[in-house]
C-alpha cells in the first residue's frame, strides 16, 4: 500500500515549463510502476506517461518529446517534467501507482489527489 501526494502544479504561459512531483509513502515505492494521468473538465481521465519499476518510460503520443517522467526511489518520488506546454495540457494531473506501467487507469491501485496545471495562451 502507498499514499501519493502531487505538487508543483500552477499557472504557466504557453511554451513554458513545469515540474510535477509525486511523493509516496511506504517502504515499497520501488516495487511500483508509476503513472501520470490528467483530466480536463468534461473529459475522461487520460494517460500521460508511465515509468516501470526498472525505469523504462512510456508516453502518450501527445506529450512525447515534451514531457519526461522520472523517479527517484531514494526519495520515494516520481516526477513529470513538462516542457513546451500548450493550452491543451490544461488539466488536473494525477499520479498513480500500480504493478505494471500501463496506459489504462484501471491498471493502477493507488492515486494521488491531483494538482491543477493551467496553461494560458
Amino acid at each position: 500500500q502507498v499514499q501519493l501526494v502531487e505538487s508543483g502544479g500552477g499557472l504557466v504561459q504557453a511554451g513554458g515549463s513545469l515540474r510535477l512531483s509525486c511523493a509516496a509513502s511506504g517502504r515499497t515505492f520501488s516495487s511500483y510502476a508509476m503513472g501520470w494521468f490528467r483530466q480536463a473538465p468534461g473529459k475522461e481521465r487520460e494517460f500521460v506517461a508511465a515509468i516501470s519499476r526498472g525505469g523504462g518510460p512510456y508516453y502518450a503520443p501527445s506529450v512525447k518529446g515534451r514531457f519526461t517522467i522520472s523517479r527517484d526511489n531514494a526519495k520515494n518520488t516520481a516526477y513529470l517534467q513538462m516542457n513546451s506546454l500548450k493550452p491543451e495540457d490544461t488539466a488536473i494531473y494525477y499520479c498513480a501507482a500500480g504493478r505494471v506501467a500501463l496506459s489504462t487507469p484501471d491498471a493502477y491501485d493507488y492515486w494521488g489527489q491531483g494538482t491543477q496545471v493551467t496553461v494560458s495562451s
